[in-house]
């Protein structure tokens, strides 16, 4: 059955009004004492902060074209499992599981760049900035090398000192997620509709590795050339996954896949978005479907929201906020076992 905005949706508006209330303790600002994020929260105790995590990013970034598009990914699974709290880099220890070894996250990359930031910040300034927040200003700077905007990251996040691979694998959206379950599970983090069209819109840039993560799409009878998708797209892709015996690799963004612009809306509005979830977005009668005609044809409106969402997730804090943390030596392991 598909989701309509409009009429008969009783179920979805109680879901959400459920899962605003759980979400409202998280906001920000926190109010169990937690510190405020701050754009200044460096500028005495480690100045050059902001330009070591930009002069490493863009080392590797001109190293590996991938880096950039890789980095803004691992940002989003961090935040989305209890919060910006580094979790996604912690490496497996005999007592913990590693969220690198959920599924949703086996194709994550781009840990070695962001311990190579973590060195030189060792260095420059020993025992100050959290690896949270060099995720934080990481994820920025890949969207402006990429070509998209800029904006000023809240900095003061801390690390955890445990993963949870079991809310790895519950927390994290679905590539096969219909419009509803988007919805719930962005208010969960007190994140709206314009919130989940503007940060899906990520999906301009980097490449699916799976033809799993779509094969609903192209295999389905209504991928065979029904009203969600273009026939010639569905064909196209079929054909790639077929020869390549479903590892095929396709962009999100098949216009413009390694440019941060506005083109994965236009995508859409063809019916060629690749996965379930992002074609879900172009639903008539839904906020979420006009915000994709809005972007599609104004990619300055697309910035502004997405930037405006980007601070709000990285605003994302863990669930219980007497949860322990600390500033991390190294990424990938608490200090206890450093």
């Amino acid at each position: 059955m598909s989701f309509r905005c409009k009429g008969g949706v009783a179920w979805v508006a109680l879901l959400v009004a459920v899962a605003a209330l759980a979400s409202a303790a998280q906001g920000f600002p926190n109010p169990f004492g937690h510190e405020e994020f701050t754009e200044s929260y460096y500028d005495e105790t480690c100045p050059n902060a902001q330009s070591i995590v930009r002069s490493v990013m863009e080392r590797h970034a001109a190293a590996n074209p991938r880096t950039a598009p890789a980095i803004l990914r691992l940002f989003f699974h961090d935040c989305f499992v209890n919060g910006c709290d580094a979790s996604i880099l912690l490496n497996a220890t005999d007592s913990m599981e590693s969220e690198k070894d959920a599924e949703p996250n086996a194709t994550l990359a781009g840990f070695d760049v962001i311990d190579g930031i973590k060195s030189e910040l060792e260095r420059s300034c020993p025992a100050t900035v959290s690896c949270a927040d060099v995720l934080a200003l990481a994820a920025r700077d890949a969207v402006a090398m990429l070509g998209g905007p800029s904006w000023g990251v809240l900095l003061g996040r801390k690390d955890s000192l445990t993963a949870s691979i079991d809310m790895a694998k519950e927390d994290l959206p679905n590539p096969k997620d219909s419009l509803a379950e988007l919805i719930r599970m962005f208010k969960e983090h007190d994140l709206d509709e314009r919130d989940l069209t503007a940060l899906s819109g990520a999906h301009t840039v980097g490449m699916a590795h799976d033809c799993k993560n779509y094969d609903d799409r192209i295999y389905s009878r209504v991928g065979q050339g029904g009203d969600s998708i273009d026939p010639s797209f569905a064909a196209l892709r079929r054909q790639e996954c077929e020869q390549k015996h479903d590892k095929a690799t396709a962009p999100f963004d098949e216009r413009t896949p390694a440019k941060f612009d506005n083109a994965y809306y236009v995508d859409l509005l063809a019916r060629r978005g690749l996965l379930t979830s992002d074609q879900e977005l172009y639903t008539q009668g839904c906020q979420t479907g006009d915000l994709v005609k809005t972007y599609a044809m104004n990619g300055d409106v697309f910035f502004a929201d997405f930037t405006r969402a980007m601070v709000k997730m990285g605003n994302i804090r863990p669930k219980h906020w007497w949860t322990p943390a600390e500033v991390r030596l190294k990424c990938s392991v608490a200090n206890t076992h450093y």
